[in-house]
Formats: C-alpha cells, structure tokens, sequence
C-alpha cells in the first residue's frame, strides 16, 4: 500500500528497499521505540532468491558463539546483535520453534514459565500456535525483553543463550538497568544494519510493484 501511494506522487523514484527502510524506523516509533535518521538512495535488487533472502540469518537455536558469528559476517558487533535482538520485546513466536524449550526441563529455563507457555503449546500439536516473546508487556518497546532473560524467562533458545554466562551477559544486564542505553544501541544498531552492502548509485533498479522483478 505504501509503495503504491508513493508511486502515484513520484512514478519510479523511491525503492522498495529506501520505504522498507523508513517503515522499519517509523514502526518502531509507533509502539514506543527509538526513532533514527534514514538515508535514501537505494536501489532494489534486479534477482530475487529465497535461498539468497534466507542466508545468513540466525537460527533460533543458534548458540550463542554462532549469533556472533553470523552478526559479524553482516558487519554487526556482539554490542549490537543484543540490542537488536531487544526487537524481541515485542511480536509474536509459533509454537514449533520453542516446542523443545519448554518440554526440555532444563536448567535455563524457569520452570513457572515454561509450565504457562506449554497451555498455548501442546507437545504433540498446534505448531503455528502463537505466543508472545515478551509475555510481561507484549506490545511494548521496552527493556523488558532483557530482565526475561536475567529470570531465564527467554523465549527463545536463540534469545537465552545471550544471559547464559557467556560475553554477552554484561551487556544484557546493563540494558535491563537502563532502558535509554538500550534504545540508542538499538537506533544506532537498525542505522547500521540498514546500510550494510546496500545497493546504490547506478547499480540495481526502482521496482514499481516490491513482489515483482522489472
């Protein structure tokens, strides 16, 4: 809808990649988030690849040296992969991807917790059952999502292991002590992220329509 109403106005001008961007920003606003100076200028891509798309992203089993890993390969430092997985104090988690959290017993784990998450999770069903991935305030940008974590209230395997006495614990309890530090991480994170290997100048092309190649 965005891009449609932008073309009527500037036919073939702003990119799908540049109004991607901007949404990002300005939905984080919306529910209470930092907001960041945008740059434009980018250009959309000419291929399309799901398995290109889907590459380098972390898993939400991933370890914690993994994340890192895979944070640093897109330009990104242990610092920011926390603050940004702070993203996670809001939305939603299907029930397959944390189905083998809540039954394992295990000792990251708070037993409470995994015991409520498992009325909306049966072991043998309901895989796209949703949950949230801050049950304390869902629908909140706040520092929540890091005070789960010290509680071992993680949703995520890929969420808990970053306060699992590794190198990112420090980092985790400062952003569960102060919230501002947490969301000018988090803006100076997304600002990062944005420009990492974009598409710019005379490469790639203004797609009309985002779900189709020119």
């Amino acid at each position: 809808a965005a891009k449609s109403e932008v073309e009527k106005l500037c036919p073939g001008v702003v990119s799908c990649a540049d109004i991607l961007t901007v949404a990002a920003r300005d939905a984080s606003e919306m529910v209470g988030g930092p907001s960041w100076s945008v740059k434009l200028g980018r250009r959309d891509s000419t291929t399309v690849s799901l398995v290109l798309a889907n590459t380098g992203l972390p898993s939400f089993k991933a370890p914690l040296d993994s994340l890192i890993s895979t944070f640093n390969d897109n330009g990104l430092s242990p610092r920011d992969m926390v603050a940004l997985s702070g993203a996670h104090t809001i939305g939603q988690a299907q029930c397959f991807l944390f189905r083998d959290r809540i039954y394992a017993n295990g000792s990251d784990i708070d037993a409470g917790f995994a015991s409520t998450r498992r009325r909306r999770c049966p072991i043998n069903e309901g895989n796209e059952n949703l949950a949230a991935l801050d049950l304390v305030t869902p629908n909140s940008f706040d520092n929540n999502y890091f005070k789960n974590l010290i509680q071992k209230k993680g949703l995520l395997e890929s969420d808990q292991v970053l306060f699992s006495g590794g190198s990112t614990d420090s980092i985790v309890r400062e952003y569960s002590r102060n919230p501002s530090k947490f969301k000018s991480d988090f803006a100076a994170a997304m600002v990062k992220m944005s420009e990492f290997k974009t598409t710019m100048g005379q490469e790639g092309v203004i797609r009309r329509i985002c779900s189709a190649l020119p």
